[in-house]
């Protein structure tokens, strides 16, 4: 046994930069193993539950500390190599060293726990985590960040809690048409010593590369984000990118002159092609565009506007209100069953998106209003109309309490709650049980194979 410190007064068990062996009894939000030394809970990132671990301790508080991983004395079945060879350094994704169905176990239990302990809700169903065939190349969407290092291109991945990036040749989460872009993109810097852009200066010129694909029409774009309008030899890029990526149909320059970690700036040029790719979800087509907000997952997108529509049990003759509808993707899915739907959203431009992706699509029966959803439901109220099922689809930190009453006093026999932080969801629903409405049942979908994060559809009933 270890001698025993003090931190801000208060006695713990490990000290800094010493060795501990502990057993790994639960999991953490973010994927980390979480056990006990003498009663003081230690994160260990890398260690999975059930597992026996030697670590160092690296940081300490009050009430906790983080190890580093030394050792696995015993192993859990669930550990496996990981198929990337940067894994451990690259900030992508964090649970590729458990199999696929350890990975959803742990999500599921990540819902049931949060539930149970932030809303401190009982007699709800939790489903088990609906899972991919294929948990690999599913990304639609990829943003890499380019920087010159010591003569070196590096384009990849910032490391995990820093901006140092991780040179990636091969990412097993996004499609494969990105590898082959960066490959071509790394040539042309080096063969035109294009320069890229500096944090620390603000100087260069190329600050990142993304990419799109639609994967349902094959579409691709590619949008360079430059540090000012200047983007030398850029008809070499595009000779290059359009001789060899196969479905290339747009080349978008984006201009971000601003010392931000925002990755895109608010201007675009079209370099060569259309503004924008096609895709669809189910069989609704979308024009997106490069600052378009698109499900990054389009195959677990369908399974989880399917379960949205299962929940809100439409029979056609329902008035249902999309409280944060964004481009209007889950309300034209609602359509196809109610007779009318509002969408509300605090953002104009994408209002206009949604608008014009009904009138694509053929829908007539959606209304799109800009502006908060707490002070639009007051209106809509006041003019008579009441919703008879509401879904809320917001950001990753919840509703406002405000929202929640304003939603509790339309009276919705039904609200769908899709969310993508099982934290907010747990106490977002404990306010609505307070408002009188009961949580039936929470189904999880695994919208990013190999990282923590898990998306929920929630259906909620007026007691």
């Amino acid at each position: 046994m270890k001698s025993k410190n003090r931190i801000d007064n208060y006695v713990v068990p490990v000290e800094k930069n010493e060795d501990y062996i502990m057993t790994i009894d639960n999991m953490g939000y973010e994927g980390e193993g979480v056990g006990k030394i003498d009663n003081f809970t230690v994160f260990v990132a890398g260690a999975i539950i059930g597992e026996k671990v030697k670590v160092k301790i690296v940081k300490i508080s009050k009430s906790f500390a983080f190890g580093k991983l030394l050792e696995i004395i015993e192993t859990s079945s669930n550990r496996i190599e990981p198929v990337c060879s940067i894994y451990k350094n690259c900030g992508g994704c964090n649970l590729q060293h458990i199999d696929y169905k350890g990975q959803l176990d742990f999500k599921t239990n990540r819902v049931i726990q949060v539930i149970n302990r932030i809303g401190k809700l009982e007699d709800v169903i939790i489903h088990p985590t609906i899972g991919m065939e294929s948990p690999y190349n599913y990304r639609n969407k990829v943003q890499l960040p380019v920087s010159n290092k010591n003569g070196q291109v590096n384009i990849g991945f910032y490391a995990a809690r820093s901006h140092d990036i991780i040179n990636m040749e091969t990412c097993h989460i996004q499609d494969k048409v990105a590898d082959v872009v960066v490959k071509l993109t790394r040539q042309w810097i080096k063969e035109y010593n294009v320069q890229s852009y500096n944090e620390e200066n603000h100087q260069g010129s190329l600050r990142h590369i993304m990419i799109r694909k639609g994967f349902k029409t094959g579409e691709v774009m590619v949008v360079v984000v430059t540090n000012g309008k200047s983007l030398p030899h850029k008809e070499e890029f595009i000779a290059l990118i359009t001789k060899k990526i196969q479905g290339i149909v747009s080349i978008v320059q984006n201009i971000n002159s601003e010392k931000t970690n925002v990755i895109l700036g608010a201007s675009c040029i079209t370099l060569w092609g259309k503004d924008t790719i096609t895709d669809y979800i189910g069989e609704f087509k979308f024009e997106v565009s490069p600052l378009s907000f698109f499900q990054v997952n389009s195959i677990q997108t369908e399974v989880l506007y399917s379960k949205v529509l299962e929940y809100a049990n439409l029979s056609g003759g329902e008035v249902v209100l999309d409280a944060y509808c964004g481009t209007g993707t889950i309300s034209l899915f609602l359509s196809q069953k109610a007779k009318v739907v509002y969408g509300v959203e605090i953002v104009p431009e994408a209002i206009e998106n949604a608008k014009i992706n009904a009138i694509e699509n053929k829908v007539n029966n959606t209304e799109f209003i800009v502006g908060e959803a707490e002070k639009v439901i007051p209106k809509l109220i006041s003019q008579g109309i009441r919703a008879d099922v509401v879904v809320v689809d917001p950001p990753r930190k919840g509703c406002d309490k405000i929202l929640l009453e304003a939603i509790a006093s339309m009276g919705p026999i039904t609200v769908v709650y899709v969310s993508c932080d099982p934290g907010t969801l747990a106490r977002d629903l404990g306010i609505l049980d307070e408002l009188g409405y009961k949580t039936i049942e929470i189904q999880p979908v695994d919208m990013f194979p190999q990282t923590a994060h898990v998306e929920c559809v929630a259906l909620i009933r007026k007691k």
